[in-house]
């Protein structure tokens, strides 16, 4: 199983996303998402943004996290 998490965009430079996870900050690669731009919201794995999601999305994934942890 994989387990992916979503973070919002802080910004885009030359393939690379700054992401805020929670809180945490941290450098992930943008290169399999096409227009990537900072307020975008992405699903997070192994170091890479691999798909855009929703703002609901992300609620309803911190919520799921948060019931798991």
């Amino acid at each position: 199983m994989c387990v992916g998490l979503s973070a919002k965009v802080v910004s885009v430079k030359d393939g690379t996303a700054l992401v805020d996870a929670s809180g945490a900050k941290r450098e992930v690669s943008a290169r399999l998402i096409d227009s990537l731009e900072p307020g975008d919201y992405v699903m997070v794995h192994a170091g890479a943004a691999i798909a855009k999601i929703t703002s609901d999305d992300e609620a309803e994934s911190d919520e799921v996290m948060a019931m798991l942890g």
